[in-house]
């Protein structure tokens, strides 16, 4: 939702309170949950279109007009059509099976003897599929006639494939990818390509290689319209700052300069505060030349927000309340928590674009590209339409809005704006669909939610900035200031690849996504590394991960003698969907965030209420957690290998968190005779695992070794089971480190960067953790893969291998935690 407010006075709310040097691969601008969440995968904002963490473009653009010219700041503008995608409609293409011919590239080859059809070419999950594919490889060439085309103007080819695709123009290779699926691709031709399209027959050929799951082939040709042609003006970009709840940007737009701030109030410890689905967009503009200037601003969204497939209708209606003017769009068909799993967006729900209905401040729902030219005309927005619905992807109205600054001088004026999503339902969690936390059981509207983020603006801004001074020291202080920034770029990645809810009892719920991995809901190995951060601020929000897990074995519906993996697949959370089990690894992260809880809160009152599964859950770790057999566990990236010495190690500390648990409410021999059993299979790892001067990955196989990330909770409780194991172990992953941070383990190069912070915060001293966190902070800074921190990554090349915007680099927050306890101690 989008609203346009009144201008506010603190100019401290444009300056961070700490300025960043680290340069992320995707800027965090609007972040709520999984499913409201934009990003800028881009080092200046107005460099490309805006996208959702999947990739899938969710176009924000900003503009500045100064003195009748327009500077565009954020986003990247739709295109007038040159040869259609699926989305807008069905085009034909001829398409092979069986590997065709060498020249099959060419425009002078005849494609008589392949078949035809219609695009997009795909299985049938994938969007606007007409013709069907599910074969390994599909072959496709377009054949389309240009009467005239101005290769001055600047061509774009868009296109969407799943996997790894190559597409020629007119015999010119333009696109090779990896393994890889993404969606709607713009990329400029350049100007010896552009030089290859003729007056005439043309041909767009591509080939498709589906590696495993959906396959999709899809794409077009597109031009900047003449109509919005002076958004094409970019404001030079100075800087960027990324602070834990706040984005700060800062322009140059002639002779004005143009601050903007984007800020997600997730702060921790407020729970409707981190469920309300609004976040900010504050701007200032000031003159730089001491003489004044006409200022307008416009920020624009569309009704793409709302849905997860272009081709899906949709309808934008205005509406007014309390002074207060909103446009509001969503899907026709609304199938509420009707689409399951992973790298999909919302379809049902609503956005909003709201303002206050002043003098100077306007919104507007209007066509697309006369709202832009209208705006750089005359500084105002077109006459507001009352609705309108869309069935076409290249139909899709503008949802504007626009202030009026005036004449602006040195002193500058600011205002700022809210964008959100009401999605009526979040999640269906044991058959009954649930509303999100702030909606306190549908006592709170969403317009109630939208009057009080307005009132409370400036306070909610004071907040944030105390909040992030608060990470940003505390992090520091624990690991320099390089780690500081580390944090600062996750946060809002991990609080919001979650969503809050309440359950028919009233306990609290906080459930992950497990973005790009499956797609599951609330996994136990999503909770467990993600944990510091919240056993630090918030031990509320951990058990709220928890209890699900707990009441799912306490209710029968989980009725196996260890703790289960998932809930469901995102946003069902009926039950576990995930294909094998995962006993000791989930077992034991349960029991020892169980008690990583109680140390935090210093008392047992939690585990207590589930005492009965915690002891089952123990007893299964004491009988098969000292060698483990062919299990599942959360590394097996290179493979499954029985004997994991890791996974042990993650049996003993559980049953020594449990015996901790036992003393701290008062069952003393339950407790001694714990400590004991953990005791004796530490000893017993030690003499299994031992390689010379470290130990071993399995305790079968020699010349290996891993992060023994687990034996954290050791040292941090002081149990002492392996401090010399701890010490050998960190002085050997010293000699094994590449540019990018240390491998998980000796099969591969790559590596789990929530691993290696857990794995450095047992390092002896700051100057030793550095040496494991500054790869990480060089990895982020200069990986080419430009997505939402991905939490596993080549350490030779900085590339990731996959996942991204997940949870688990809460776990970055350890050396805090670990800080934060010693520190007590």
């Amino acid at each position: 939702m989008l609203g346009a407010l009144c201008h506010i006075s603190a100019s401290n709310i444009f300056t961070p309170v700490q300025k960043t040097d680290l340069r992320l691969p995707s800027v965090p601008l609007i972040t709520s949950d999984p499913y409201f969440s934009i990003w800028s995968p881009y080092d200046k904002l107005n460099e490309g279109s805006t996208r959702h963490w999947t990739n899938d473009e969710k176009s924000l653009i900003g503009a500045v007009r100064v003195d009748g010219k327009v500077y565009r700041f954020m986003g990247k503008q739709a295109m007038q059509v040159i040869l259609p995608m699926a989305g807008s409609e069905a085009w034909k293409g001829n398409f092979t099976f069986d590997k065709p011919e060498d020249n099959w590239t060419s425009p002078d080859y005849s494609a008589d003897k392949w078949n035809v059809g219609k695009g997009a070419f795909g299985t049938n999950d994938q969007p606007a599929v007409r013709t069907e594919w599910n074969t390994k490889d599909i072959w496709v060439r377009r054949e389309f006639t240009l009467d005239d085309i101005n290769i001055n103007n600047s061509i774009y080819l868009k296109y969407s494939h799943d996997d790894i695709f190559e597409l020629f123009l007119n015999g010119e290779k333009i696109v090779s990818t990896g393994y890889e699926w993404k969606n709607n691709v713009l990329i400029e031709l350049k100007e010896d390509v552009k030089k290859k399209l003729r007056k005439g027959k043309n041909v767009i050929a591509a080939h498709c290689h589906n590696t495993t799951g959906g396959a999709y082939v899809d794409f077009g040709i597109y031009t900047p319209s003449d109509e919005s042609a002076p958004f094409e003006n970019l404001a030079i970009q100075k800087s960027v700052d990324v602070l834990p709840t706040q984005t700060y940007y800062t322009f140059v737009c002639g002779p004005v300069e143009l601050d903007v701030v984007f800020t997600a109030p997730v702060m921790i410890d407020d729970l409707d505060l981190i469920s309300t689905p609004i976040n900010y967009i504050s701007y200032q503009a000031r003159s730089t030349d001491k003489k004044e200037h006409d200022v307008q601003v416009y920020i624009e969204t569309t009704p793409q927000l709302s849905i997860n497939e272009m081709s899906q209708p949709t309808k934008a209606n205005v509406i007014k309340r309390n002074g207060l003017n909103y446009i509001q769009a969503g899907s026709i068909n609304q199938p509420i928590t009707g689409r399951k799993g992973d790298l999909i967006c919302i379809d049902w729900g609503y956005a909003y674009l709201a303002g206050k209905n002043g003098a100077n401040t306007t919104v507007s729902l209007g066509e697309y590209e006369k709202m832009k030219s209208t705006f750089a005309q005359k500084g105002e927005l077109l006459p507001t339409a009352s609705e309108l619905i869309t069935r076409k992807a290249d139909e899709m109205p503008a949802m504007a809005y626009s202030e009026d600054l005036g004449k602006v001088s040195t002193n500058g004026k600011s205002g700022f704006m809210m964008l959100g999503y009401d999605d009526i339902y979040s999640v269906e969690y044991m058959y009954e669909r649930r509303m999100a936390y702030w909606k306190h059981d549908g006592k709170v509207t969403i317009f109630d939610a939208f009057e009080k983020a307005e009132q409370n603006y400036q306070s909610i801004m004071e907040r944030c900035r105390n909040f992030d001074a608060m990470i940003m020291k505390d992090a520091e202080k624990a690991g320099g200031k390089k780690y500081a920034e580390i944090c600062a770029a996750s946060y809002r990645q991990v609080i919001t690849a979650h969503k809050l809810f309440t359950d028919k009892e009233g306990n609290l719920m906080f459930f992950s996504k497990e973005n790009n991995s499956n797609g599951c809901i609330n996994t136990v190995d999503l909770t467990y590394p993600s944990a510091p951060l919240f056993l630090i601020y918030n031990p509320e929000l951990q058990k709220a991960m928890m209890t699900s897990i707990f009441e799912y074995s306490a209710s029968g519906r989980w009725n196996k003698p260890f703790a289960a993996h998932d809930l469901g697949t995102y946003p069902i959370a009926n039950g576990q969907v995930y294909g094998g089990d995962m006993p000791i690894e989930e077992s034991g992260n349960m029991v020892i965030l169980a008690a990583a809880i109680a140390k935090a809160e210093g008392n047992a009152n939690y585990a207590k209420k589930y005492w009965d599964l915690l002891t089952i859950w123990t007893n299964y770790l004491v009988e098969y957690g000292q060698d483990p057999e062919n299990q599942l566990c959360t590394d097996d990236f290179a493979g499954h290998w029985a004997h994991n010495a890791n996974l042990s190690v993650k049996a003993i500390m559980g049953i020594a968190a449990y015996s901790e648990l036992a003393k701290m409410l008062g069952m003393n021999n339950i407790a001694v005779q714990y400590s004991e059993i953990a005791k004796k299979m530490a000893a017993k790892w030690k003499e299994m695992a031992i390689e010379e001067d470290h130990y071993r990955l399995a305790f079968d196989r020699q010349d290996t070794w891993s992060q023994k990330y687990n034996m954290v909770w050791d040292k941090m409780w002081g149990l002492n089971l392996f401090p010399e194991v701890i010490e050998k172990e960190i002085n050997y992953y010293l000699t094994k480190q590449n540019e990018y941070g240390l491998p998980l383990d000796s099969r591969k190069e790559y590596t789990k960067s929530d691993w290696v912070m857990w794995t450095a915060a047992m390092s002896p001293d700051i100057k030793t953790f550095q040496k494991f966190s500054d790869p990480i902070y060089k990895y982020i800074n200069e990986t080419t893969s430009r997505v939402p921190i991905s939490d596993w990554h080549h350490t030779d090349s900085g590339e990731w291998v996959g996942f991204r915007a997940r949870s688990v680099i809460g776990g970055y927050w350890m050396q805090v935690l670990m800080d934060k306890i010693l520190t007590e101690k």
